[in-house]
């Protein structure tokens, strides 16, 4: 019996792992958000809108 087709497969070089090192080097850039504060909380304006029943 003959080996499967996804069992031949030749090995790679490591390209994820290469881009993912590539982008971990600069975690600034992707993975992290602004250190700076929006100007208005406005997700707790809404949240208390809710929770008072106040319809849009």
């Amino acid at each position: 019996m003959s080996r499967h087709l996804a069992d031949k497969r030749t090995p790679s070089d490591g390209g994820r792992v290469k881009n993912f090192m590539r982008l971990a080097r600069n975690p600034r850039e992707m993975w992290h958000r602004d250190e700076t504060p929006p100007a208005t909380n406005r997700r707790l304006v809404e949240f208390l809108r809710i929770a008072r029943g106040r319809q849009a």
